[in-house]
This record gives structure tokens, C-alpha cells and sequence, in this order.
């Protein structure tokens, strides 16, 4: 059974840094893209970084230049590491494998002074 399991959401301080961890298990890791979104009350889920198999990243625009999604596959883990955080980053962060759609429960991530 494929489990992703989130970690590393707080609270930080407006300008400030996370690294978010997607750990992954029941499943071969390297052979699969995965997403990292995230989520506000009322709001659907924004795709917020992509990486391939191969290590190629795509961003949302409010990413860009801010956020940089990797992965380890030794680890089985990918991550998210945001810079110069801003209030409205503040969301429930979801990590995602494409293929067979499974998702993490999420983890918080609030921005506020």
C-alpha cells in the first residue's frame, strides 16, 4: 500500500524558510513525478511544484524564485524547501504521486507575524 506521510509544517515568520519532507513507502520511488500543492479554507488545491522521474521541476508563478522542490530517492522522500515566505503562503501542504493519484494528509504551514 503506497503511503506519503508530510512533515515539517509550522509557524514562521513572514520572510522566513521551511523544508517540507514527503516520505513514501509501499512503492518504487524513482520511477514516479511528484507534487507538492497546497490548500486554504474555501480554496481548491493549487499545484504548487512539480518534479519528474528524471529530475525536471515545474512551478506555480507564486513559486517561482522562492520555492525549490527535490527528492531523494535513497530516501524515498521529496521536499520542499520555500524561502521569503509571505502571509499568504500560509495553507495545508499536500504532497501527491500523479500515477494512481495518492496524496499525504497534509501538513500546516502558517506565515504570520
Amino acid at each position: 500500500q503506497v503511503q506519503l506521510v508530510e512533515s515539517g509544517g509550522g509557524l514562521v515568520q513572514p520572510g522566513g524558510s521551511l523544508t517540507l519532507s514527503c516520505a513514501v513507502s509501499g512503492s518504487i520511488f524513482d520511477a514516479y513525478n511528484m507534487e507538492w500543492h497546497r490548500q486554504t479554507p474555501g480554496q481548491q488545491r493549487e499545484l504548487v511544484a512539480t518534479i519528474t522521474a528524471g529530475g525536471v521541476t515545474r512551478y506555480a508563478d507564486s513559486a517561482k524564485g522562492r520555492f525549490t522542490i527535490s527528492r531523494d530517492n535513497l530516501k524515498n522522500t521529496v521536499y520542499l524547501q520555500m524561502n521569503s515566505l509571505k502571509p499568504e503562503d500560509t495553507a495545508v501542504y499536500y504532497c501527491r504521486r500523479p500515477i494512481g493519484n495518492y496524496w499525504g494528509l497534509g501538513t500546516q504551514v502558517t506565515v504570520s507575524s
